[in-house]
């Protein structure tokens, strides 16, 4: 049985139906990320799980316990707001220690247990200081040291690191999943930011208006996306239209509308899109990075070079094609890099395919 489990779970405001049918099963010590825009869902979701708002329909079960409509003080579940929400007026170890106070531990045992929550966090030596005279990932640190010393059963994380500059937030992100995996709790986290998910998670869960597209390992969903709404969000992705011009078993070839074709997606198509047939109009999804720029008159696309982005590891081009504009992603190795304007190739092989999906107005 999975230690958290959401079944059904939905919730509408008025006739806006905010989230609609969640199915997810955490397992213990699992890191989990729900991951989407504004407004798909995952910060409600969150808050279902953590009391704050009121299940339309559905279950919430908590190692084995119906927790669906138990009070938030009740569930013992550990926070971090996006805002850190810390009292300004008691100082690191008072803040990190209040939830153990407000649970009636005796003195001694409160004092050693913030001592071993600052030191994990590397805050030990900053105790007797306030929030206001602390820098922003400090004050994170202080944070999740106060929804960790309670030892809860699941940690949740509402956009934790939203507040933090680019380099912090690289760091931070790192550091919380090195004090996850050293004290085992099961954690969940909303972030709407990709990279930040895929570095950190056991899984992903993607969603979008409300309802989940997607429940993945980050590397999974990342190069097997399952529609076209997660290959566009989960990074970068290429969506070049074509034609099935002939089929054998579950490998197809496919017209690009030029002189050369793809020669084919040797993997299995996914059962969903196994009615793909000759003739049906699809479109393939190939990330940035699986291309590679080549002669003019070499490769499947020929194209020319609009833009260039210096990225210090990589330079991301945009080239015009017969296909529209097509992003291509190619390691700096030092050398100087393709002017605008520039005639190229761009070329793939067969399994740079992420997914073949047949196109709405073939049914």
């Amino acid at each position: 049985m999975s230690f958290l489990t959401l079944t059904d779970v939905a919730k509408s405001f008025g006739d806006l139906q905010a989230v609609a049918d969640v199915n997810l099963s955490v397992e213990k010590g699992e890191f989990v990320s729900l991951l989407g825009p504004s407004g798909c869902g995952k910060t409600t979701t969150l808050q279902m799980i953590a009391g704050f708002v009121e299940t339309t329909r559905g279950r919430i079960t908590l190692d084995g316990r119906d927790i669906t409509h138990m009070k938030p003080n009740k569930r013992g579940l550990g926070i971090v707001f996006q805002s850190y929400a810390l009292f300004p007026h008691m100082s690191v170890a008072d803040n990190v220690g209040f939830g153990l106070e407000m649970r009636n531990i005796d003195k001694a045992e409160r004092k050693e247990r913030v001592r071993e929550a600052l030191a994990l966090v590397r805050l030990d030596t900053l105790a007797h200081r306030f929030p206001r005279e602390l820098s922003g990932g400090q004050r994170q640190r202080v944070a999740i040291a106060r929804a960790i010393v309670i030892a809860p059963p699941v940690l949740l994380l509402d956009e934790p690191m939203s507040n933090l500059d680019a380099k912090l937030r690289e760091d931070m992100q790192f550091e919380l999943r090195a004090i996850q995996r050293k004290i085992g709790t099961t954690t969940i986290m909303v972030t709407h930011d990709q990279s930040e998910a895929l570095s950190i998670s056991d899984r992903v869960v993607v969603m979008e208006a409300g309802r989940i597209t997607q429940i993945d390992t980050p590397y999974e969903a990342y190069e097997r996306p399952e529609n076209r709404f997660v290959s566009q969000f989960i990074g970068k992705a290429n969506m070049l239209p074509g034609t099935v011009v002939s089929r054998d078993g579950d490998a197809i070839r496919i017209d690009l509308g030029h002189d050369l074709a793809e020669t084919g997606h040797t993997a299995q198509l996914p059962a969903r899109e196994r009615v793909i047939g000759v003739g049906d109009a699809v479109t393939l999804c190939i990330r940035p990075e699986k291309l590679r720029l080549c002669a003019p008159n070499a490769g499947r696309l020929a194209a020319t070079v609009t833009s260039r982005f210096f990225l210090g590891s990589q330079w991301l081009y945009r080239v015009d094609s017969r296909l529209g504009e097509v992003l291509v992603c190619c390691q700096n190795e030092g050398t100087e890099p393709l002017p605008e304007g520039t005639a190229v190739g761009v070329d793939w092989n067969s399994e740079a395919i992420r997914f073949i999906q047949r196109d709405a107005h073939h049914g």
